[in-house]
C-alpha cells in the first residue's frame, strides 16, 4: 500500500501533483489546521504530514499519529510543531530553510531602509497632502554598524547586502565559528559587544527558551542610544513593553517588525510607538517562495518515504535516498557502540574519538557519528537525538575526532570508538556482518565477537578456570536465562571478559551476588 500524506495546510497544486507522481496517496484538505480536534481524529492514519503555520501539531496530534513518520513544514519556523513529543515517538520533523530565505532577508533589509527614512510615515503624510519635509529627518545606513543576532541562512544573505550597502558587520551566533565568520566578512562578537557597537540590530534565530528575549529590557537599555532594531524572525525574541518604552524614550531611534509574540496582532503595545514600521509576518510572502518551500516539502517528504532520504531535518543528519540503505545498519552499529561505552562512562567525558575503516569510511560519516554521539550521551542525558547530540557534546566541552582510514585489518569494515575521561580510556569496536546486523568485535582492546540484545551483562574477571560454571549456576538459581555467552581474553589467565544476553532484566540482589563471586572484578547491566 502506498504511504498517505495529509496536506493541512494550503499547498500549491504543483507541490501536491509531486506527491501524485511520485506514487504516494494524498489527502489535500487545506483548512483542516483550523481543526485541531478534526486533525487528531484523522492523523493516525497517515505517514506523513504537510503543513505550513496554520497547523499546530502539539503533543496531543503526536500522541495519536501512529503511523506517522514525517512532518514536512513549508517554510523555516517550526514553533507550530512539538518537536521534542515528535522525537520521542521517533518522527523526523523537516523544514524547507532555503525556499525563502532570500525572501526573507531581502524583506529585513527593506525594513531596515523603511525605518531609517521613515518611508511609511512620509507616505501617509504625503499622501494625506501634507508636505513635512522637514519632520521626517532619516539616517544613512552606509557605514553604520549592523548586528546580526544569529548568522544562519538567512542571516548570512542579510550580511553579504549589508556589506554590499557598505555597511560593517559584527554578528552574535554561538554556532558560528570563527573561520566561518573570516569566510563571510563578519566579525563575530559576543552579545554584549554587539549591543553596544550595533547602529541597527536585526534578528536571525529561532525562538527558543535560550532566545526568547534575548532583547530584553536590559539588552535594551544597554545598546547604543538611538539604535535600529528590526525583528523578522520570530515573536517573542524581543521583550515588546520594553521596546516600546525604548521607542518612546529615544533610547531606540526606531523598529521595523514582521513578527509579533500574538498572531494575527490584533492589537500590541508597540503599535502607535514612535518611527515604527509593521508589517503582517510577510517574510517569506513572495510567489516565489511560497512556491518554492511548497515544491520543497514535496520533494522532501516524498524521498523519505519512499526511499529513506532525509534532508533539512531538524531531529536527524541529513541522509541522501541514494545512500540511506547503506547507512541504515551503520547507524545502527555506530549508536549501539556509544551506547555500550556511554553506560560503562562512570565520570566527566572529555573526548570521543570516533575510527572509520574500510568501506564505512566513504559513506556519510556526519550521521554516523551523530548516532555514536547520542548512543554515548543517552545514558547520561536521556533526552538526546541524533541532532542535539553534536550540540550537547560542544556545550559540554566534548572533544569530538573523526578518524577516517582504507582497511588495514581482518575486516571489510570497522568502526572504534574511544572515550576518554579523567581517570581512563575506554573503546569498543565493531562491525556489520554479511546479514546486515551489527556485531561487537573488540572491547578494551580484547577481541570477541557479540550482537547486543535488550538485556546484557558486561562482566569483567580474572581468566581462572570455573568462573564460567560459577557465574552460569548463580543466573540459573535466580531463574535468569542466559541468551548469549560471549568471550574474550588478552592472554591466558590475564584480564577475560563476558558479554551476556539475558531473557530480562537482572535484580539488583542477583548482580550484588555476582559482583561478589570469586574472580569478578566488575559487573554492570545493559540496556539497548
Amino acid at each position: 500500500m502506498a504511504p498517505r500524506v495529509l496536506i493541512s495546510d494550503k499547498l500549491s497544486p504543483a507541490a501536491v501533483q509531486i506527491f501524485k507522481d511520485r506514487g504516494l496517496d494524498v489527502d489535500f484538505q487545506p483548512d483542516l489546521g483550523k481543526d485541531k480536534d478534526k486533525l487528531a481524529e484523522i492523523i493516525g492514519n497517515y505517514d506523513g504530514l504537510a503543513i505550513r503555520s496554520a497547523t499546530k501539531v502539539t503533543e496531543k496530534i503526536i500522541a495519536r499519529a501512529d503511523r506517522l513518520k514525517v512532518i514536512g513544514r513549508a517554510g523555516i519556523g517550526v514553533d507550530n510543531v512539538d518537536i521534542p513529543a515528535a522525537t520521542a515517538k521517533g518522527i523526523i520533523v523537516m523544514n524547507t530553510p532555503f525556499g525563502n530565505a532570500i525572501t526573507t532577508a531581502e524583506h529585513a533589509i527593506a525594513m531596515m531602509f523603511a525605518c531609517a527614512r521613515q518611508i511609511p510615515a512620509a507616505d501617509l503624510s504625503t499622501q494625506a497632502g501634507k508636505w513635512e519635509k522637514s519632520k521626517f529627518m532619516g539616517v544613512e545606513i552606509t557605514a553604520k554598524t549592523l548586528g546580526l543576532i544569529g548568522c544562519g541562512n538567512i542571516g548570512t544573505i542579510v550580511a553579504d547586502r549589508a556589506m554590499g550597502l557598505r555597511m560593517k558587520v559584527v554578528a552574535y551566533d554561538p554556532f558560528l565559528s570563527k573561520e566561518r565568520a573570516r569566510d563571510l566578512g563578519v566579525e563575530k562578537v559576543e552579545l554584549d559587544e554587539l549591543l553596544r557597537r550595533a547602529d541597527f540590530i536585526t534578528l536571525h534565530t529561532p525562538l527558543t527558551e535560550k532566545t526568547r528575549n534575548i532583547l530584553s529590557e536590559e539588552a535594551i537599555a544597554s545598546t547604543k542610544k538611538g539604535v535600529y532594531i528590526i525583528n523578522c524572525a520570530r515573536g517573542g525574541l524581543v521583550d515588546e513593553a520594553a521596546l516600546r518604552a525604548a521607542l518612546d524614550s529615544g533610547q531606540v531611534a526606531g523598529a521595523a517588525f514582521d513578527v509579533f509574540v500574538e498572531e494575527p496582532a490584533k492589537e500590541n503595545v508597540l503599535f502607535g510607538a514612535p518611527n515604527l514600521v509593521c508589517t503582517p509576518h510577510l517574510g517569506a510572502a513572495t510567489q516565489e517562495a511560497q512556491e518554492n518551500v511548497a515544491l520543497q516539502v514535496a520533494e522532501q517528504i516524498s524521498d523519505y518515504l519512499m526511499h529513506g532520504g532525509v534532508t533539512n531535518a531538524l531531529n536527524m543528519p541529513s541522509i541522501s535516498a541514494e545512500e540511506a540503505p547503506k547507512l541504515t545498519p551503520y547507524v545502527k552499529l555506530a549508536e549501539q557502540l556509544g551506547s555500550f561505552a556511554g553506560q560503562l562512562t562512570e565520570s566527566a567525558i572529555k573526548g570521543v574519538r570516533i575510527e572509520y575503516e574500510g568501506s564505512v569510511a566513504e559513506l556519510n560519516t556526519k550521521a554516523l557519528t551523530a548516532a555514536a554521539l547520542t548512543g554515548v550521551l543517552t545514558p547520561l542525558l536521556q533526552s538526546v537525538n541524533m541532532v542535539s547530540a553534536p550540540t550537547l557534546a560542544r556545550e559540554r566541552d566534548i572533544n569530538v575526532e573523526e578518524v577516517r582510514r582504507p582497511q588495514q585489518g581482518a575486516y571489510g569494515t570497522y568502526i572504534r570508538l574511544t572515550i576518554s575521561t579523567e581517570r581512563q580510556q575506554r573503546s569498543v569496536a565493531g562491525t556489520i556482518f554479511a546479514d546486515q546486523s551489527p556485531r561487537i568485535i573488540q572491547v578494551k582492546g580484547i577481541d570477541m565477537e557479540a550482537s547486543l540484545g535488550a538485556h546484557m551483562l558486561y562482566i569483567t574477571n580474572e581468566d581462572k578456570p570455573g568462573f564460567i560454571g560459577k557465574f552460569g549456576t548463580l543466573l540459573g538459581e535466580a531463574g535468569i536465562n542466559i541468551a548469549t555467552f560471549a568471550l574474550g581474553r588478552n592472554e591466558p589467565g590475564g584480564d577475560a571478559i563476558a558479554l551476556l544476553e539475558v531473557d530480562g532484566e537482572v535484580p539488583e540482589g542477583t548482580l550484588e551476588k555476582l559482583k561478589a563471586l570469586p574472580l569478578v572484578k566488575h559487573v554492570r547491566p545493559l540496556r539497548f
